[in-house]
């Protein structure tokens, strides 16, 4: 139930119907204050201004001509220039009826689409870091999310398993006599790697006999081809182990690995010079793009292959959108990178378009995201300058929730605390991240992360917990609970409104990928509900139709709540 869009339909006909069919877009906003009205249509002095119509007089047409529907209880012009619409509350009570009986909240799957997801995307060879923690939990709520509304969610882990690297790695294990030692680690892999790339840019020797181990891996020789699989397969495994803890849906399946594309590259190459789209020039084949400019002002040129026949990225990319076109039918791409990929990805894009690999109409949207920083501004890391794991900032998490429980609850046991100390610290690191809008950097906070007051996952937690409570202490069982939600008091009413918000929520994560705004309605959902219960009784009502109603009201904002968690990738708990 949409009822901001319902507003604004009815408003769009009205004046379409009193004649003016210009592209006037309504904007419809919750009322700050509910006596003036439950929703206010916000930008009425633009309209008029567009349709050179007096503010007020133009008020009345709309009030006048707007199809009532039973909907409407009343609409007000207020200075300078709104429209206050106040709903009737036996239609409220008729929306909250129909969420009450479905198992999907009343949001009907829409027409599915075949939308990819491009996110998370670890480094090969080494542990996954903070820097992978945004791109991997905000695109999994958006695939949560996609595949709530019925679509049909492609996700794609896209893994750099191929290019100079591999070669550096190889002719290390090589050098150090390491190719059959069975008890490589990934920590060990990340040691050796970060040795070989200082052997490979100190050692020409060295680096020859890297590049002659990539050529070898490109052509297929089955040793290193052996080798590749193996450091490839350490790396995943640990990753994969970092996705259960974080509760996120990417699994083996969705590992599509640079190495994919190898084969469509020399033909790409070869195509685009065909098309005379890229040309040769001292050795290299390079793209010119005159949508991109170098500082003197003359056409960027993208080179797609190196004077040593080597590929780049670009190549990669520009072959990943054609596949993803051609054998996986995508209607729209999605990226989770950080904003220095941005130049990159929409150059690919373009040769991929100039040459027909892609439609014009086929959508591709990166959706960057800001960086995690400390206290002083500057990027999180450890006290001696380096990266954090991403495991090291979980089990630290865990750890202070052990804290926090143990400070609670003095005398639970072991095999209560761990348990719950593993959902609420891994909750907390999540919801902490989910709730900052990507847009943005942010100021990592343990004591605000972990803290059951404000919006954070603890108190989101809790709510749900103590609603539950409620409703199992119930004399009335819910399959029982046949009488009709009376809206009475006004904390009713926004608690209602509120409830009905829910699939606009959703309607917008899907089409912008914005976490933090469902993480807003939640808190704000659990705070009206804290309010409404402190100060009306539920189970304690003297009516028997006012409590099977706040019942109702309770087990809604519930389903509601475990919904939205469950769509955030956070775990809910049965008591805290």
């Amino acid at each position: 139930m949409n009822v901001k869009y319902i507003i604004k339909k009815d408003i769009e006909n009205a004046l379409i119907h009193i004649g003016y069919i210009n592209n006037c877009k309504p904007i419809i906003i919750p009322n700050k204050q509910i006596k003036r009205g439950h929703y206010q249509l916000n930008n009425l002095i633009k309209i008029a201004n567009i349709l050179k119509l007096d503010v007020y007089e133009l008020s009345q047409k709309i009030i006048l001509n707007i199809n009532k529907k039973n909907i409407y209880k009343e609409m007000t012009f207020s200075k300078p220039g709104f429209i206050n619409i106040f709903l009737r509350r036996h239609w409220i009570s008729k929306q909250l009826e129909k969420i009450f009986i479905s198992s999907r909240l009343g949001i009907n799957r829409v027409i599915s689409k075949n939308i990819v997801i491009d996110y998370s995307s670890p480094n090969i060879a080494k542990e996954m870091h903070i820097g992978h923690l945004r791109s991997t939990i905000i695109g999994d709520v958006t695939a949560r999310v996609l595949d709530f509304l019925g679509h049909n969610v492609i996700r794609a882990n896209h893994i750099g398993d191929w290019g100079t690297q591999f070669g550096m790695l190889i002719a290390y294990l090589e050098k150090k006599n390491l190719f059959y030692n069975c008890n490589l680690s990934l920590k060990k892999l990340e040691k050796y790697y970060c040795e070989a790339k200082k052997t490979y840019d100190t050692n020409q020797l060295f680096a020859e006999k890297s590049r002659k181990y990539v050529v070898k891996l490109q052509n297929g020789d089955k040793h290193c081809c052996s080798i590749w699989k193996k450091i490839v397969s350490i790396t995943m495994i640990e990753n994969y182990k970092i996705y259960k803890r974080l509760n996120v849906t990417l699994k083996n399946i969705h590992t599509v690995g640079e190495s994919l594309y190898n084969k469509m590259l020399p033909n790409i190459v070869k195509d685009l010079k065909k098309k005379k789209i890229a040309i040769e020039k001292n050795g290299a084949t390079i793209v010119f793009l005159e949508e991109f400019k170098n500082r003197s002002g003359e056409s960027m040129g993208v080179v797609i292959q190196k004077k040593d026949k080597g590929f780049l990225y670009s190549t990669t990319d520009i072959a990943c959108f054609k596949y993803r076109y051609e054998k996986l039918c995508a209607d729209r791409i999605i990226y989770y990178t950080d904003a220095r990929q941005s130049q990159h990805l929409i150059q690919a894009w373009i040769i991929a378009k100039k040459a027909n690999y892609i439609p014009k109409n086929l959508l591709l949207e990166h959706h960057m995201f800001g960086m995690m920083l400390a206290k002083n501004k500057r990027p999180f890391k450890t006290r001696d300058g380096n990266t954090i794991k991403l495991a090291e900032l979980l089990d630290e998490s865990i750890e202070r929730a052990i804290f926090l429980i143990k400070k609670k609850q003095p005398n639970i046991s072991k095999k209560k605390l761990i348990p719950l100390a593993k959902i609420i610290g891994v909750s907390s690191v999540k919801y902490f991240d989910l709730s900052k809008n990507r847009h943005t950097n942010y100021i990592f906070n343990w004591d605000e992360m972990l803290s059951f007051e404000g919006n954070t996952a603890p108190y989101i937690q809790y709510a749900y917990t103590r609603i539950s409570s409620i409703i199992k202490k119930s004399i009335i069982p819910i399959h029982q609970l046949k009488g009709k939600i009376i809206l009475q008091q006004e904390i009713e009413i926004i608690l209602a409104l509120k409830i009905l918000e829910f699939e606009e929520i959703i309607i917008l994560i899907s089409e912008k990928g914005t976490p933090h705004l469902l993480c807003k309605y939640l808190y704000q959902l659990a705070t009206i509900f804290s309010h409404f219960y402190e100060n009306y009784s539920i189970l304690f009502s003297k009516k028997i139709k006012i409590y099977k109603s706040r019942l109702k009201l309770s087990i809604l904002t519930a389903k509601t709540l475990k919904k939205g968690l469950n769509i955030l990738g956070i775990k809910i708990v049965k008591k805290m």
